[in-house]
């Protein structure tokens, strides 16, 4: 059996998990979020408040199909729950986040702002001007949102500056270090 595959889900009471035909429904606090499957590769039931997966055979794609879609089960339930979430640091002299209405105005270093719309079914809020967290509950979605709101300015590898997730190490490179040229 697969490892990820095989742990149950456990569904909090305020959630509610149904399946319709090759789609799984979770709704919560948080919202509702749909997932198609492959029924001909597994099997999801839901019972007294846990859901498991099975599958349907054992060939290596079944059994990769299997812990995918535990995985996203197991996801939906505790976005719609908790939510999920990504902290952002933009560092720099002179960088900073703000916001305006659905769009997220980011000052970067460049010769105008940069601005980024904020998509539907995610939150965005800025304790401090230098911290920007993404909130939502489909995780795959704030993933993406905070992937594309550090791609407007990677962090640099000299000086470090540049928006990086809150976790993230950057390890800064000696520059030039000046002497004569080889020759």
């Amino acid at each position: 059996m697969s490892k990820v595959g095989k742990v149950p889900v456990v569904i909090p009471e305020s959630v509610k998990v149904r399946l319709d035909g090759a789609t799984f429904i979770v709704e919560g606090e948080y919202g509702r979020l749909q997932q198609a499957f492959r029924p001909d590769m597994v099997e999801i039931k839901v019972v007294d408040g846990v859901a498991t997966v099975g599958r349907r055979g054992e060939t290596k794609q079944h059994r990769a199909y299997h812990g995918l879609y535990r995985s996203l089960l197991a996801n939906m339930v505790h976005g719609v729950s908790n939510k999920w979430e990504k902290s952002l640091l933009v560092k720099g002299l002179g960088y900073r986040a703000r916001l305006q209405g659905e769009t997220l105005i980011l000052d970067l270093g460049y010769s105008n702002p940069m601005e980024y719309r904020i998509p539907a079914g995610i939150e965005v809020e800025l304790p401090n001007p230098n911290e920007i967290l993404v909130r939502g509950a489909d995780r795959q979605a704030v993933g993406h949102v905070a992937a594309k709101i550090r791609a407007l300015r990677k962090p640099n590898v000299y000086d470090g500056k540049g928006i990086r997730y809150k976790n993230e190490e950057v390890i800064q490179k000696a520059g030039k270090l000046g002497g004569q040229a080889g020759g």
